[in-house]
């Protein structure tokens, strides 16, 4: 089962990947955030994969990486364990007493169960480092 199954509004980003998201292996850490509205946790990645066709918006300017935010609401429980810079981790998204989030790198592992996940944020720019 995709990982987008289990998020509430896959529609934009399985538009831009014509159906074929990228899984979340091996994907750029910048942000893990926590908010007291819901309360929320939101993490901000590079996806390992640009799209075969992107936007027009996104081509024209010459993008080459693609950042997904991931938000979990009303959050039950969350473990974090270390944070370094470049963290480089693997994201899993899994069904049970609502949905879980694992994500885990050689420097940080964080596991969050909350009621739903959704995306709230989807943009592109230009990695000049060339690295997702």
């Amino acid at each position: 089962m995709p990982w987008t199954s289990l998020v509430r509004n896959p529609e934009g980003l399985e538009a831009v990947y014509q159906g074929d998201p990228p899984d979340l292996s091996g994907v750029r850490v910048h942000e893990v955030a926590l908010h007291e509205d819901g309360p929320t946790l939101r993490i901000r990645l590079d996806l390992p994969r640009y799209p075969d066709q992107p936007p027009r918006k996104w081509a024209v300017q010459g993008f080459n990486t693609v950042q997904v935010e991931i938000s979990m609401g009303n959050l039950h429980a969350i473990t974090l364990e270390g944070f370094t810079t470049s963290t480089t981790a693997n994201v899993s998204l899994t069904a049970k007493d609502g949905v879980t989030l694992g994500l885990t790198s050689s420097g940080t592992h964080i596991k969050a169960t909350a009621d739903f996940v959704f995306i709230s944020g989807l943009s592109a720019y230009v990695n000049e480092v060339g690295e997702p």
